[in-house]
């Protein structure tokens, strides 16, 4: 220790390519860590919905398909309002059952104040439920409404305070293309997803006028089935799936011309991507290490050289060579721990700047730091092998002759 802090640039530049191994790796693993937790969790929850079969024209994720295959989409029938009944109704498990049609446009407040890019989602009091959106003021709609068409909406926090700022929004009224619709009630806020807001939205019930916007008179976007007992949902998917190919007349031999999928399902091309990652990245911080490395060892032999008369005084005073192996080796282990400490304490900090100025939630986890100081001290007491064992082997009458 007493050598690094004497030479504390010389250390610094020897350790660099360590510094920066490790703090790449924290870096970058962090990112992609907090990519798979927030997809796994945040992510399959909001866009999903938990133990939920999703019921679709075509697959959610569409990655590497041919243009045969698209035009084969493309000639599918669309899902209808009947076919969520059918499901309903033939279902043999406990589960909850929505339909849910998007779209996006304009909305006005009777205020005058008018909010764009707002999402617009029509669809059946169920699906409040599925997708876990808690209502934070007033209600959400009933199934009489949604059974009657009401015009009544339920508005996301940023929409509700972008139209009514200061205002109770509730009773009040707004209008989506031009046709008006009473608040009843603003949900809980959800906040962003890879930095879109999923609080600026307006849901309405899934036959109010709203359906012209959203999806044609009969037909939805999705169903939405939700296994009450999260060990029927497999079960669950194979009673819709039956239920669909009867309505679509399709024959044993036939593939499915609709898409019934789980969240595991539309998410198994992210495990695919994540694992590759896990297993590439550590690959490409090495080649920095072992950069870092290389260095160390140039340092370790220049500083032998040296300290040539110094080693050639300990062995005259009766030190064995694997007592100077120890010391270089020592020297060199603890200059990459400095390093890898280093490496880590940078990552931690450029990963904590990562999550705060963008939407990348990037999470610190315990084994990748672990694992960036294991690598640091290996780069060291492997560079150090070299320089020690040329350093042990120097004869002590040689080493006091040196200038």
């Amino acid at each position: 220790m007493t050598q690094i802090a004497t030479q504390k640039l010389k250390s610094f530049f020897s350790v660099l390519g360590v510094i920066i191994g490790v703090m790449f790796l924290i870096v970058v693993v962090s990112v992609v860590e907090g990519m798979d937790r927030y997809i796994k969790e945040d992510f399959s929850s909001q866009i999903f919905g938990v133990n939920t079969v999703t019921v679709r024209r075509t697959p959610q994720v569409n990655i590497n398909v041919d243009p045969e295959e698209w035009r084969r989409r493309a000639r599918r029938p669309r899902i209808t309002e009947d076919d969520a009944d059918a499901i309903r109704e033939a279902l043999t498990l406990p589960a909850r059952v929505g339909v849910y049609s998007g779209g996006g446009g304009e909305v006005t407040g009777d205020n005058g104040r008018t909010v764009s890019n707002v999402q617009f989602v029509g669809a059946s009091p169920e699906v409040f439920l599925i997708r876990d959106w808690q209502v934070d003021r007033g209600r959400a709609f009933t199934v009489q409404e949604n059974q009657q068409g009401v015009p009544v909406a339920v508005l996301g926090s940023e929409t509700a305070d972008l139209l009514f700022e200061g205002i109770d929004p509730i009773g009040r009224s707004v209008r989506v293309n031009g046709f008006p619709y009473r608040v009843v009630g603003v949900l809980e806020e959800k906040g962003s997803l890879f930095g879109q807001s999923l609080d600026n939205q307006l849901v309405a019930p899934a036959r109010s006028p709203l359906r012209s916007l959203v999806a044609p008179r009969g037909f939805v976007d999705e169903v939405l089935v939700q296994a009450i007992d999260p060990a029927d949902v497999r079960a669950i998917q194979s009673e819709v799936e039956g239920v669909m190919r009867v309505r679509h007349r399709l024959r044993p031999s036939e593939d499915n011309d609709f898409a019934a999928e789980t969240a595991d399902d539309s998410l198994s091309f992210w495990d695919r991507i994540s694992t590759i990652l896990f297993t590439a990245l550590p690959g490409l911080v090495a080649i920095s290490l072992v950069v870092g490395g290389i260095v160390i060892m140039n340092i370790m032999l220049v500083s032998v050289m040296e300290r040539t008369r110094e080693i050639g005084v300990r062995k005259a005073l009766g030190a064995r060579r694997r007592d100077i192996l120890s010391q270089v080796l020592v020297e060199s282990a603890t200059l990459s721990t400095l390093g890898a400490l280093a490496g880590v304490a940078a990552g931690t900090g450029l990963a904590g700047l990562v999550r705060a100025i963008s939407p990348l939630p990037a999470v610190v986890a315990p084994q990748w730091v672990t694992l960036g100081v294991v690598l640091g001290i290996t780069v060291g007491v492997v560079a150090g092998v070299y320089p020690a064992a040329q350093a042990s082997k120097l004869d002590p009458v040689d080493a006091l002759r040196h200038e």
